[in-house]
């Protein structure tokens, strides 16, 4: 098991008021996993993110990552864990627009103290196993939505860690670029034996993707199962309005289409 979250609580101060934002959570992933969340605004997915990304700590409850428990970790080390075992992806590429694409994907390495010459050879590979390695003088600005992407994928897989983090990866790219980078990562996760937690609003997205599918509501992890499992037996209301918005698709069509699609 590479992360074990439970009785997780979160609850935010506004002014005299307690404001809960997770209510006793429970989740777990294990290694080589493609997990993703989905859920409404304000259901929390953001909020266990930033826990499992040891960006915030929860109010209560437990957090192991890799067998170390997150909460016991003073400020260093829990910088130290963020840096080393956790990769992050985002919606909207956070590069530095006067920066190459080395350079770029080189920061994290800079952070992690690694020495000029090392950083710009790991870099250098983590864009080729994106398919960037004729692009790494190029700016942010000379590259495409998708080229820019995986540009943020070869950041994530800098240094090597143990989960990537995937918020709303896909989402600011067109269709088929989208078809493009949901491939990579699955390429990526075959090879390296990655493990991905994977925010999406996409039901198309997620059916590709995901070996398990959680869906929060208040606050709360109200359904995790397969996806096939979850689309035969839903016990949430939200999840049935979620799921009865595309059509059944069985299995084996699935499977093919995934195929079809690599």
């Amino acid at each position: 098991m590479i992360l074990d979250l439970k009785g997780i609580y979160k609850d935010y101060q506004q002014g005299k008021m307690t404001v809960p934002v997770l209510k006793d959570v429970d989740f777990s992933m294990e290694e080589g996993e493609y997990v993703a969340i989905m859920g409404p605004s304000g259901s929390g997915k953001t909020t266990l993110m930033n826990i499992i990304g040891c960006l915030d700590l929860p109010t209560s409850g437990s957090y192991e990552l890799a067998g170390q428990d997150v909460l016991q970790c003073k400020d260093r080390e829990l910088a130290d864990v963020r840096l080393n075992s956790i990769g992050f992806v985002f919606q909207s590429f956070h590069l530095l627009p006067r920066e190459s694409a080395l350079e770029n994907v080189a920061l994290p390495l800079i952070y992690a103290g690694v020495k000029k010459p090392d950083r710009e050879k790991r870099a250098a590979a983590a864009l080729d196993r994106v398919g960037l390695a004729d692009r790494v003088e190029f700016k942010p600005t000379q590259l495409s939505g998708g080229q820019k992407q995986r540009i943020g994928i070869a950041r994530a897989l800098a240094l090597e860690p143990k989960l990537i983090i995937c918020d709303e990866a896909v989402s600011a790219l067109d269709v088929s670029v989208q078809a493009q980078v949901l491939n990579l990562l699955q390429e990526l996760k075959e090879r390296l034996g990655l493990t991905y937690f994977f925010i999406s609003h996409n039901l198309n997205v997620v059916y590709q993707v995901s070996d398990r599918v959680g869906v929060m509501y208040l606050g709360k992890m109200v359904e995790i199962a397969a996806y096939d499992q979850l689309y035969e037996k839903r016990y949430h209301p939200y999840t049935e309005a979620l799921l009865s918005a595309i059509p059944q698709v069985d299995a084996d069509d699935r499977t093919e289409r995934i195929q079809l699609n690599r």
